[in-house]
């Protein structure tokens, strides 16, 4: 008797190589004595979120998919319940979500580690769909795949670097109160902390020692995992860390940094350490960190750097190739509409200050740090390319890349030709990039490029999210009396943010 085909055989959800890599999982968990995996996604938000299946389970959902729920979408950065789901249309006025339905999630076997701190545990990216084999709406990665689709259309393929910052800070209680706990759309105060050094000793050595141990364990992991790091430094703030990653293309970009943040925080917090990815924490002392998003595009087939210009000098046609010229034009003129996703939370507008080595406008120039995009490399330079800025480190990897190949095609296509550069970017009389997160969000529903790009389905649907959030924000100052972006974070970014990113 045939069997009947699989999700994934149903829908032709794998490539040949998939399948083969597929076999080799297997063959790979009987080998290591696995004893769960773990099926992983990323919400809206850029949380990785998880479902630990034992191995019999997991050999079946590795071809035949696993049944989630839909729930995790529909949650605000609180756990809120944003949306009526037990309404018809879900509240998004769309029947499939009608009811808080299951979802299809499907592994992709180009993701699979074991995890080094986590005896006999596997890992795996997963990709959702409706259970009728239709993408799911709202999934990132899944958008980061169809704008990374369009780039290929144009023989270029997108290569990202990563430089993150974070803080690492000491547990300062051996346990959780009550006081940790919250409820859906508040959540709880963080768990209280130590700083790991003093702080404001750029890169000093014997601080950074201090820190030494658990970067040794970071950094056995991130090697395990094969994320590609490079470094590891001591930054301004009390404990803030900045780690940079080796180039990579898009989609592993975005996975790699998923899985980095998930991994700091777990290795950290089982040494007695907590990691935040919040950008600005309400601590003493503490400095914004930011998330500088290194971008080049390759020609798909020789694998040349398709930035890089044809002479040398300092005039934008020496800096960068006519293709290069427009791909920052491009990242330019959508700057404002493309914040957002670069910048999603309340807390991380207050990086957006003059003379604050984060930009505050849409500016570029070469190799200035005050400037949105830093402009590196040139003549005979493979690695030629554009840093962006402006985003903060609790960014969704997967929506921050997406929006920087949609608004960099856009200048392709239209070839448009950048400014000039500044040697004074946070004088230059250039576009103002929003001052909080509602002007960002405003922002992003009068584009029309993005709707194109994603859809209005999506757009609504992140546009409602994340206003729910800020909303939360605003009535909390109503509540407490605190100033709306005053120099200090207020009490309540500090419970909504510190733990959960």
């Amino acid at each position: 008797m045939t069997k009947p085909p699989t999700f994934i055989e149903k829908h032709s959800l794998w490539s040949d190589e998939e399948r083969q890599l597929a076999a080799d999982i297997k063959r790979r968990v009987e080998a290591e004595k696995l004893r769960y995996i773990r099926l992983a996604w990323s919400d809206t938000h850029g949380y990785a979120r998880a479902k630990t299946l034992t191995v019999p389970a997991f050999l079946t959902a590795l071809t035949a998919g696993y049944n989630i729920g839909v729930a995790t979408t529909t949650l605000d950065s609180a756990g809120a319940r944003v949306f009526a789901s037990f309404t018809r249309g879900g509240g998004m006025g769309l029947d499939e979500m009608t009811g808080s339905p299951n979802l299809t999630v499907v592994a992709d076997p180009t993701t699979f580690r074991t995890l080094p701190w986590a005896a006999g545990v596997g890992w795996i990216l997963c990709d959702e769909y409706f259970n009728d084999g239709t993408q799911f709406h709202f999934s990132p990665r899944q958008l980061l795949k169809k704008a990374l689709q369009k780039l290929a259309a144009a023989k270029c393929t997108s290569i990202i670097g990563t430089e993150i910052e974070w803080y690492l800070l000491r547990v300062a209680a051996d346990h959780l109160t009550e006081d940790n706990v919250g409820v859906p759309g508040t959540r709880g105060r963080p768990i209280a902390t130590w700083p790991a050094e003093p702080g404001y000793h750029y890169h000093s050595e014997s601080n950074m020692d201090l820190m030494q141990p658990v970067f040794d364990a970071l950094g056995d992991a991130f090697e395990a995992l094969g994320l590609g790091l490079r470094s590891i430094e001591n930054e301004w703030g009390p404990g803030q860390v900045e780690c940079t990653f080796a180039p990579r293309a898009a989609l592993e970009a975005a996975d790699n940094v998923l899985l980095f943040r998930t991994a700091t925080r777990q290795v950290c917090r089982r040494r007695g350490y907590f990691a935040t990815f919040m950008a600005r924490p309400a601590l003493k002392g503490y400095y914004a960190s930011g998330w500088h998003l290194h971008q080049s595009l390759v020609d798909a087939s020789s694998g040349a750097n398709l930035l890089m210009p044809e002479k040398s000098g300092q005039k934008t046609e020496d800096v960068l190739s006519p293709l290069g010229q427009a791909y920052l034009a491009g990242l330019l003129q959508y700057a404002v509409p493309s914040t957002v996703f670069a910048t999603p939370t309340v807390n991380g507008y207050r990086r957006f200050k003059p003379n604050s080595l984060a930009p505050d406008r849409a500016t570029w120039a070469y190799d200035n740090r005050g400037a949105m995009i830093r402009v590196l490399g040139g003549l005979h330079d493979p690695a030629t390319r554009l840093e962006n800025r402006i985003g903060e480190p609790a960014a969704n990897p997967y929506l921050f890349i997406l929006s920087q190949i949609v608004a960099g095609r856009a200048g392709m296509d239209a070839k448009l030709k950048p400014p000039p550069a500044t040697d004074e970017p946070y004088a230059a009389e250039r576009p103002m990039l929003p001052k909080n997160l509602p002007e960002a969000l405003d922002a992003l529903e009068r584009e029309p490029l993005f709707r194109r790009e994603l859809g209005d389905t999506f757009i609504d649907y992140f546009i409602k999210l994340k206003r729910t959030e800020a909303g939360r924000y605003q009535r909390s100052l109503e509540e407490s009396g605190e100033v709306a972006q005053s120099d200090e974070p207020s009490t309540w970014e500090q419970n909504e943010y510190f733990d959960f990113f």
